[in-house]
């Protein structure tokens, strides 16, 4: 690997563990928030979810970006909004203020992310791939866990408001590197803004509709809005989702099981610092320690194990035995009661959620990128982190609105991820070594 390689390889890791980061780093300060900000109890969800919703409703527009207009200028932009909005939210006065700025947060989030996975797909061939796909999954699932934690000891050393302004100078560093990176572009086509406003308009106003009640009106909104947004895709002539795409197995079937996955492993951060902090009685850096096993298990598991077994074992039995392992584990959560000590209560749980979702993340991420053409990257790339953040938008949204106790939450998400289990068994069983000859930007053979 070139000296080059290794800065793409690092501004494409530290981006992305910055977005994921922030979809979890504020969990463990909701409480601080609410007794700064006066939050009611039934809006501080929209701290957590206005990040999501405007990450997963404008992912599809951030994935054909760097298609459109080229990488660098892509990464410059996403870097730049990220890190703005992140100072706005640190400084915010008011609960919208920072509702906002968390959505423009997640508007910077989503012309990164897509953009992380573009810079690997399209820099490295096919025997360096595994390797650093493994890698930047281990950050993405290092960065969601590693919030809680980051966020206990902001919280409580700091303030609130450094889980946000944290990312202030880290933002500025990632964009020096920037200057490595190609900025190819296609000309003649434009980028499908219609697209992305009906797409993010269908989402938020789902999951509006669900946190209000299943309220009907914004469902059939939601609803229309997503209709329209299919059609619109399938006469354009510059589609932000090339529905050609949906015809390829392993990206249709990858992406349900990216959606129910999304369902439950974002959220459950919600309800575990909730669990932690109001049935344990945890302090917020308590809390946040207390999530470092599941930071350390996961990386463990996607840097070191997941990687040898998918040269030797299919991707779809990896994705499936993971799936029920990380179902077993929120079983297990579910019994959390007050009294509990830390090993039964949290730690036993947290090896089997761990275990699974390392053995999981990696080749479920291979699986919706195989097949796809390299000039279709940045879709695919943005098709998959729309899945997931939609998944994890909607999944709070209505485990929130239809649970009654954290308990059954994970129930519930135990519930899906046998569910996920079940639609990974759609996906070809074929092993790491055949997939790799199919990714994204791989030359054909």
């Amino acid at each position: 690997m070139t000296p080059r390689h290794r800065l793409v390889l690092a501004l494409a890791c530290t981006a992305q563990f910055m977005v994921v980061l922030d979809v979890s780093v504020v969990n463990v300060a909701l409480p601080s928030v609410q007794a700064d900000l006066a939050i009611a109890p039934a809006d501080l969800q929209w701290i957590v979810n206005a990040y999501a919703l405007t990450f997963g409703g404008l992912l599809l527009l951030g994935g054909r970006l760097a298609d459109l207009y080229g990488l660098r200028r892509t990464v410059i932009a996403g870097l730049a909004l990220f890190t703005l909005a992140s100072l706005a939210g640190g400084l915010a006065e008011d609960p919208w203020t920072l509702i906002a700025a968390r959505a423009f947060q997640g508007a910077g989030a989503a012309v990164l992310a897509p953009a992380t996975l573009t810079m690997l797909t399209t820099t490295f061939d096919e025997d360096l791939r595994p390797r650093v796909l493994a890698a930047w999954t281990a950050v993405g699932l290092a960065g969601g866990t590693a919030g809680n934690l980051i966020g206990g000891v902001l919280t409580d050393a700091l303030s609130w408001r450094w889980v946000l302004l944290i990312n202030v100078p880290v933002g500025a560093l990632a964009l020096l590197p920037t200057r490595l990176l190609a900025n190819v572009r296609s000309k003649g086509r434009r980028l499908d803004v219609p697209g992305a406003v009906l797409a993010t308009a269908g989402v938020a106003a789902l999951t509006y509709g669900i946190t209000r009640d299943w309220n009907a009106p914004a469902l059939t909104c939601g609803i229309a809005a997503l209709v329209a947004f299919t059609v619109l895709q399938s006469r354009s002539r510059t589609p932000l989702l090339p529905l050609r795409l949906l015809r390829i197995r392993t990206v249709a079937v990858g992406n349900v099981t990216m959606l129910l996955a999304g369902a439950c492993l974002n959220p459950m951060w919600f309800f575990l610092t909730l669990s932690m902090q109001n049935v344990l009685h945890y302090s917020p850096l308590q809390t946040g320690l207390a999530f470092l096993p599941h930071t350390l298990l996961t990386m463990a598991v996607a840097l070191h194990v997941t990687p040898r077994l998918m040269e030797r074992t299919a991707g779809r039995t990896l994705i499936v035995t993971g799936a029920l392992i990380a179902a077993a584990g929120f079983l297990w959560q579910s019994r959390l009661a007050p009294g509990d000590g830390y090993l039964t209560g949290i730690l036993g749980p947290a090896v089997l959620i761990s275990a699974g979702a390392g053995l999981l993340n990696t080749p479920l991420t291979n699986a919706v990128t195989t097949g796809v053409p390299a000039h279709d990257a940045g879709a695919a790339s943005g098709l998959m982190n729309t899945t997931k953040q939609t998944g994890a938008a909607l999944g709070l949204a209505a485990l929130v609105t239809l649970t009654t106790t954290n308990g059954h939450a994970f129930t519930a998400i135990a519930v899906l991820l046998v569910a996920a289990a079940l639609t990974a068994c759609g996906l070809p069983s074929t092993t790491r070594r055949h997939q790799g000859r199919n990714l994204p930007g791989t030359p054909a053979r």
